[in-house]
């Protein structure tokens, strides 16, 4: 066998393997290493599998038209105004068109859809669909249930190695050409460990967590994006950040969810003097679409009239028994939802920027493929539609995988599993270090941003990068950070997820994508702190 194929130590702290290496292990990993078996593969997975996934938490369901009255052209029109005007229309049909034969595969995989006594999908309507499409699993176990039937099947898929307690810290690279990635042990933290491998499959979840308030996992911290980012990946749409409206405020970070699918059932937001505020916002009310609920519930926050969700009259004793996670989570808080509405606050939920893909899942370097949420496909655009979030996982994991099997070559052999040895590295990632950035992503880059805001961010996020530049995870979640605050300063305009106070109108010429390196965001950055270190001069002459 060529020393070339074959997988060894090449040097201290470098591996080579025939394995393609898959960053993550939520919906999208373990969707696309079952769809590359038998072309073994290992996955790096920062916990145990299938915990600290967003995918898991993922309560609503999985959008697909199921049913005779609904078609995908109705569904990829709910997606492309829900987009606001930045939704590519080719990808909106293609990934509407596949849904069903997902939900299918699922179905036949063992995932526990329900069903009505005929067998047919129950579904539930979400904000911004026109009809009820959202497919679900134990009214909001959607996620946790189908991570579960997936799981199971991987333990038992012999062409799958999963590394637990591993995260991906930097690309290898040569010129434009993905060789590798350098990974370490998640905690405490290892020396870095490079995986020479034939292709990368990047599906490690959003950025949530670069938020002070958010329902995502602690660890989703754009992470991906950044150590993406810093290899030269062309990053879309960054700006465009859904807060959820209506996260759990009890004071857990992160926050739990109180799923959309309450709102679908008839459940009403209120404030503290028992009035319904959504009704003089939007037509739709409480089933407006999620960027302009947030935006009326953040208001109620700052007014300090308490914004809460009323579950009682549409649901009564119902809400414990179909919607299990909110019942969890109020018997945690102290709160009795049959008898008092529960308080609802903003937070961090989705990003629909992140790394530029095609149709095929392809990132701008070769041999680096992105799916999940880490990846910006154009589906999402201004404001993803509620529920597409875990389809074009599944579409894009798949559609990668195909991609992944017809371009690279077949392995010569049967690649033996790689087996990392980790020595000491660095200390844990430092908190207060970390609670800043949040704290500034949240003051400055949130739900309502404005361009003194947004020059304080990146101001903030440079002399922070500077005070861990030798912690490249902190500088993989900076990345991300300034990318989304400088995109968001170049967009000046307000639309979808992005909203901005000095320009609160959408502007027509700017009804498109955009694109940006890490390199123009930071060249961007250093231009802010030169203007501010200009006029800070010119006040003290």
């Amino acid at each position: 066998m060529p020393e070339a194929l074959e997988t060894h130590r090449m040097a201290p702290g470098s591996i080579v393997t025939e394995r393609v290496v898959i960053v993550g292990a939520g919906l999208a990993a373990l969707y696309a290493a079952l769809e590359l078996a038998p072309r073994p593969v290992l996955m790096i997975s920062p916990e145990a599998l299938g915990e600290g996934a967003s995918s898991a938490w993922a309560q609503g369901g999985v959008a697909a038209a199921m049913a005779q009255s609904d078609s995908p052209e109705a569904h990829a029109r709910d997606t492309e105004e829900a987009g606001a005007g930045t939704v590519d229309p080719e990808v909106a049909a293609m990934v509407t068109r596949l849904a069903r034969e997902h939900i299918l595969d699922l179905s036949a995989l063992g995932a526990p859809f329900d069903r009505d006594a005929q067998g047919n999908y129950v579904m539930n309507r979400e904000a911004a669909h026109s009809a009820a499409r959202v497919v679900r699993v134990k009214g909001d176990q959607a996620g946790h249930q189908i991570m579960e039937t997936l799981i199971a099947i991987v333990r038992e898929t012999p062409s799958i190695q999963i590394l637990e307690g591993t995260e991906a810290l930097r690309l290898e690279t040569e010129g434009t050409r993905t060789t590798g990635v350098w990974i370490r042990q998640a905690g405490p933290h290892s020396a870095p460990v490079l995986i020479r491998c034939p292709g990368v499959l990047l599906a490690g979840g959003g950025s949530g967590g670069l938020y002070a308030h958010t329902t995502n996992p602690p660890r989703i911290r754009g992470q991906v994006i950044g150590l993406a980012a810093r290899a030269g990946a062309v990053i879309a749409d960054p700006e465009f950040v859904q807060f959820h409206p209506t996260a759990v405020d009890c004071g857990e970070d992160p926050a739990p969810l109180a799923t959309e699918a309450l709102r679908g059932e008839g459940a009403t937001l209120i404030n503290a003097a028992g009035e319904r505020f959504m009704q003089a916002v939007h037509p739709d009310a409480e089933l407006a679409p999620r960027d302009i609920v947030a935006r009326a519930i953040f208001a109620e926050t700052q007014a300090g009239r308490r914004p809460m969700l009323d579950t009682r009259s549409a649901l009564g004793s119902e809400v414990l028994t179909r919607f299990p996670a909110l019942a969890e989570t109020c018997k945690r808080a102290g709160i009795d939802p049959l008898s008092q509405p529960v308080p609802v606050a903003v937070a961090a939920h989705y990003h629909m920027g992140g790394i530029a893909t095609d149709q095929n899942g392809r990132a701008s370097l070769e041999r680096l493929w992105v799916s999940g949420e880490a990846a910006s496909t154009g589906l999402h655009g201004a404001n993803r539609l509620a529920s597409n979030g875990l389809l074009e996982a599944l579409v894009y994991a798949r559609r990668a995988a195909e991609d992944i099997t017809k371009s690279l070559p077949a392995p010569a052999t049967d690649a033996p599993e790689v087996e990392p040895v980790f020595i000491q590295g660095s200390a844990a990632m430092n908190p207060e270090a970390v609670a800043k950035l949040r704290q500034c992503m949240t003051d400055h880059v949130g739900v309502r941003r404005d361009g003194h805001g947004l020059r304080q961010a990146l101001v903030t996020l440079a002399e922070l990068e500077l005070s861990q530049i030798e912690d490249e995870g902190f500088c993989n979640m900076c990345a991300t950070a300034t990318l989304i605050a400088a995109a968001a300063l170049m967009r000046r305009e307000s639309r979808g997820g992005h909203f901005r106070d000095d320009y609160p109108r959408p502007d027509p010429e700017q009804a498109q994508r955009s694109q940006i390196t890490l390199a123009e965001a930071l060249s961007l950055r250093a231009q802010v702190i030169e203007e501010a270190r200009t006029r800070a001069g010119k006040e003290t002459t």
